[in-house]
């Protein structure tokens, strides 16, 4: 993708994060902007930052069909069909798997998974009929994942899965996209640990999918998390800047942290020999220890 000026971006999670950080970056490359998130006040404060920019700013859950749904037409009557389309939403959860509740998968599956399937589904078709119109038009969706889409870290089970799903539809995607048209491409964006709000997300969990009492499990995962994205050293600005780059070069995978794809590469041996998985914390066993005589002392 290499025209942006006059193009429309449609970004979920806008209100913080990779989202906001695209937002700023669509804008300076003078891009119609469509911020949507279920924070008010961040979205608010967002979409007040570029005032005097085309922006049409939607506080919504992407989890829901009928939000979407609603969305995708208010973009198509205001714009026509985005260039730019990021589905970015998230969410993070941890705990042993068996120890998640009914309502831990529904919310983070709907966050992580269904709200990039309803960005894919409702989209792309809009962007194809465009493609069909006019011979330079250029779209790229932009799917976030995360590392976790390519490794299984312990005691972090249905998050693992979303991820997993987000970058298996993505792959797909951009098989598909390849079959059909020329002019939309897609990249699956596998950040690590990046100081942003995803390990505080329970802050905005519906109530409805409360997932009751919190287990210890889940508290450990947590506390990991808290300080594994505290310390990061990526920022969000620079992992924006890793998506616009992904565009302007047709690049599908987008990792924030290449030295990690060591962890996948061991994981795809394991795989192709045969073997059990080998353990994630071969190379700092004490952290393994720690893990596991927190998880054996909670039993």
């Amino acid at each position: 993708m290499r025209t942006f000026e006059g193009r429309t971006a449609v970004i979920t999670g806008a209100g913080s994060g990779f989202g906001l950080e695209a937002a700023r970056i669509a804008a300076a490359r003078g891009m119609n902007l469509v911020l949507c998130d279920v924070q008010g006040e961040a979205l608010s404060k967002a979409a007040a930052e570029f005032e005097g920019r085309p922006v049409l700013a939607r506080v919504l859950d992407v989890s829901k069909a009928d939000q979407m749904q609603a969305l995708a037409e208010a973009v198509q009557a205001r714009f026509g069909a985005p260039s730019f389309v990021f589905n970015n939403a998230g969410v993070g959860s941890g705990g042993l798997v068996w120890e998640n509740s009914l309502a831990d998968w529904e919310w983070v599956l709907g966050v992580n998974l269904m709200g990039v399937v309803h960005g894919v589904r409702l989209f792309t078709p809009m962007m194809l009929a465009a493609a069909k119109a006019d011979p330079s038009f250029e779209g790229h969706i932009v799917n976030t994942a995360s590392m976790a889409g390519v490794l299984n870290a312990p005691n972090m089970g249905v998050y693992n899965v979303s991820k997993h799903a987000v970058v298996a539809l993505s792959e797909t995607l951009y098989q598909d996209l390849a079959l059909v048209s020329g002019q939309l491409h897609c990249s699956v964006l596998c950040p690590y640990f990046v100081p942003t709000g995803i390990s505080q997300s329970h802050r905005n969990r519906p109530t409805e999918l409360s997932g009751g009492q919190v287990t210890r499990s889940q508290l450990i995962a947590q506390a990991m998390v808290d300080k594994a994205v505290s310390s990061g050293k990526v920022t969000a600005p620079e992992v924006a800047q890793m998506v616009f780059d992904a565009m302007e070069n047709r690049r599908f995978y987008v990792f924030s942290h290449p030295k990690a794809l060591g962890g996948v590469q061991l994981r795809m041996e394991d795989l192709l020999a045969s073997r059990n998985p080998t353990d994630p914390f071969k190379d700092r066993p004490e952290l393994g220890e720690q893990l596991r005589a927190a998880l054996r002392a909670a039993a």
